[in-house]
């Protein structure tokens, strides 16, 4: 377990894995450091991986209040540790941070992102509720929320994963979810057009219409963007279909 400390002094806390040139993951809602690791494990034969748990989840402190800056500065401050630059990955709404944070002017070489959500529809504008419900702490039903609303899964089986192991894990972030509906909030005009960054968007082939429609879009709008359709692919990330296409991403330069 390896520490960096962001600008604001919040302790982000890392694993890293491999040589090679160095890539950086940023995962999305209820994520922390264990999911990226068989994908950080399967890169580790090309890269220098940086798998990092976001402020407020994980091993990572915390400071208030919360912006995108303040997660951005997060960011700047791996690739610092990284030895200047990096390729980024970003997974679901980490990939809208990641997004966020080429516009903002990182030193990001190459940028892959992996279903990237559509911002400026229900899951930006929960911040509210969220907070309401966290504040009283009904972080069980944070949690609901942001799974019904946001996700879109629907609310029977919501109420069949209440009892589920990995339940209170996601309790225990779900604050995090008001950062995360912050970040899906509508893009400022031009941000897309300010990253001039390569970039690779991934789509999923079982994914639903309107993530195909996001992910598509994007790659469009951006500057130098490609898209990508995942054959067999649910919004799960699966290290063995995900790392070889990463790989041959990283590795054009």
């Amino acid at each position: 377990m390896n520490t960096v400390t962001s600008k604001d002094g919040t302790r982000i806390v890392f694993d890293q894995f491999g040589e090679g040139a160095p890539v950086i993951l940023v995962l999305g809602a209820f994520n922390a450091r264990p999911t990226g690791v068989p994908l950080g494990q399967a890169l580790a034969a090309h890269f220098t991986v940086f798998n990092y748990d976001r402020r407020g989840r994980g091993d990572s402190s915390d400071t208030e209040p919360y912006s995108i800056e303040r997660e951005i500065e997060d960011l700047d401050a791996l690739i610092a540790q990284a030895g200047g630059s990096a390729c980024v990955f970003g997974y679901s709404s980490g990939a809208i941070l990641a997004l966020r944070a080429a516009a903002h002017g990182l030193a990001i070489a190459q940028l892959a992102l992996y279903d990237p959500p559509p911002t400026g529809a229900r899951a930006g504008t929960l911040v509210p509720q969220l907070t309401e419900l966290v504040s009283a702490g009904r972080r069980g039903d944070a949690v609901e929320l942001f799974q019904t609303e946001a996700v879109g899964i629907p609310a029977e089986i919501v109420a069949r994963l209440r009892h589920a192991p990995f339940r209170p894990a996601l309790e225990t972030m779900a604050h995090t979810l008001i950062y995360e509906s912050t970040i899906l909030r509508a893009l400022p005009d031009g941000l897309v057009d300010a990253v001039q960054t390569p970039c690779l968007i991934m789509d999923a082939e079982n994914n639903p219409d309107v993530m195909h429609q996001a992910a598509q879009s994007l790659a469009e709008a951006l500057p130098n963007g490609r898209y990508r359709l995942l054959d067999g692919q649910t919004h799960d990330l699966v290290p063995a279909v995900v790392a070889p296409v990463l790989a041959e991403f990283f590795l054009s330069r």
